[in-house]
């Protein structure tokens, strides 16, 4: 299969929001509602960001705002459209993007 992909990788607050709504939430919302195949949101031990503020989970109490990255990987085209409709809902984090080489992509059947 071996194709040229991109993985795009939005760096946000656990306590991030977007009109009321998690901002994590809503980006997931907005990928599947514009075609993008699949996306998975990861949930920081521990980070900090242009604050400098570390951030630690609860028993440790420091901030509740643990860092998550939400990442997704598909065709170019498809993320270049999305793209500016994240920038415009992603006011403090950090995104990237990044060409990758798929090497295997299944769907559907189950893996025996």
């Amino acid at each position: 299969m071996a194709s040229k992909w991109i993985r795009l990788r939005i760096y946000i607050g656990e306590s991030d929001k977007y009109h009321g709504t998690p901002l994590y939430l809503y980006i997931l919302r907005l990928l599947r509602s514009n075609g993008i195949r699949g996306a998975t949101v990861l949930k920081g031990l521990a980070g900090y960001g242009s604050h400098s503020m570390i951030h630690l989970p609860a028993v440790l109490r420091l901030s509740e705002d643990l860092p998550l990255v939400i990442e997704t990987v598909d065709e170019p085209e498809k993320i270049e459209k999305i793209l500016p409709k994240i920038k415009e809902v992603v006011k403090e984090g950090l995104i990237t993007k990044e060409e990758v080489e798929v090497v295997f992509y299944g769907h559907g059947g189950k893996h025996h």
